[in-house]
């Protein structure tokens, strides 16, 4: 049985409006919330960037049930480790037993406002190993010093912490970070449903959480219509999507993009067949949950649609 997620878009939605949505999910019944972090949109129409930590602390008040994570924090270069340590813990003392962080290596898009470097690849994987080194330790309590590669925590301590320790999933697109997260992390979460990456995660009884994007509208063209503008970067292949620096150059590169290469990968219109047929493959490819992003302001029509004709039938 899959365990059906909804998407809390930071880059679609203003932060009041995430909080609203998510206790609509809590009540349309998806066992679990993932909210994106990020400092910009990936393109200027979707219009939005609420500072993630902000959003959760309104977010632990609103619900009462449901599961929220990250989805996902960079606690590699625009964020220090030691600095989401101390989030996390206290979003997880906010919401006992409701919270889970999930990491990842980030993109430029996000990292580089600062003015710091953008990391090879496999520096950035390198980074994250030492990053959820650096939080754990800092989660023990007490006082702490770490001098690693990348971070550096000098006699530090996260006083307020949570009464149970702060689950970490790790995002992976490859088998090689897979393998990371197999050893560190907690769960896996992935934005294809590819059997490899499950693979390399291992049969180990940890969540393994799947992202999928769908456009759901009682008119099929309008909901593809509406996708393809709010989120043309879906069709964007190879490096791109971590390497490129501003929403501009998302939008520049966007404009090879047309609505029959989203229509590849997002389910649109009031079919259920497609959404079914997309979270069957998750399924498939080994994932145990799979959270769905809906594009556009229609977020209680989703919920209701998703309420009536997927839940039912996983």
């Amino acid at each position: 049985m899959t365990e059906l997620g909804f998407a809390l878009s930071s880059e679609d939605h203003p932060p009041n409006e995430l909080v609203r949505q998510a206790a609509l999910a809590e009540e349309a019944g998806f066992g679990f919330c993932m909210i994106s972090d990020h400092y910009h949109p990936w393109v200027d129409a979707q219009g939005q960037s609420p500072f993630v930590w902000s959003t959760l602390g309104a977010i632990a008040h609103a619900t009462r049930t449901i599961r929220v994570g990250t989805g996902v924090t960079c606690p590699l270069i625009r964020q220090h480790p030691g600095l989401v340590a101390q989030a996390a813990a206290t979003v997880a003392a906010m919401m006992p037993g409701r919270f889970f962080l999930g990491v990842g290596t980030g993109e430029n898009l996000n990292e580089h406002v600062f003015g710091a470097r953008w990391p090879l690849p496999d520096e950035r994987v390198e980074m994250l190993e030492e990053a959820i080194e650096v939080m754990r330790l800092l989660w023990q309590g007490g006082e702490q010093t770490h001098r690693g590669r990348y971070y550096t925590v000098d006699h530090a301590r996260v006083y307020t912490l949570p009464d149970e320790r702060v689950e970490v999933y790790v995002a992976a697109s490859k088998p090689n970070v897979a393998e990371l997260a197999k050893h560190l992390g907690d769960g896996l979460i992935s934005t294809a449903p590819d059997e490899d990456v499950v693979k390399a995660f291992g049969a180990n009884g940890k969540p393994r959480i799947g992202m999928m994007h769908c456009a759901y509208d009682t008119d099929a063209n309008k909901g593809l219509e509406r996708a393809t503008k709010l989120w043309p970067n879906l069709a964007l292949e190879g490096p791109l999507g971590q390497d490129l620096a501003t929403p501009s150059d998302f939008e520049e590169a966007a404009g090879m993009v047309d609505e029959e290469d989203v229509a590849e990968s997002t389910p649109h219109g009031p079919d259920p067949k497609p959404y079914l047929e997309l979270i069957g493959k998750y399924a498939d490819a080994g994932f145990s949950h799979v959270y769905i992003h809906q594009i556009g302001e229609n977020q209680d029509e989703f919920a209701d649609f998703a309420r009536r004709e997927l839940m039912p039938r996983l």
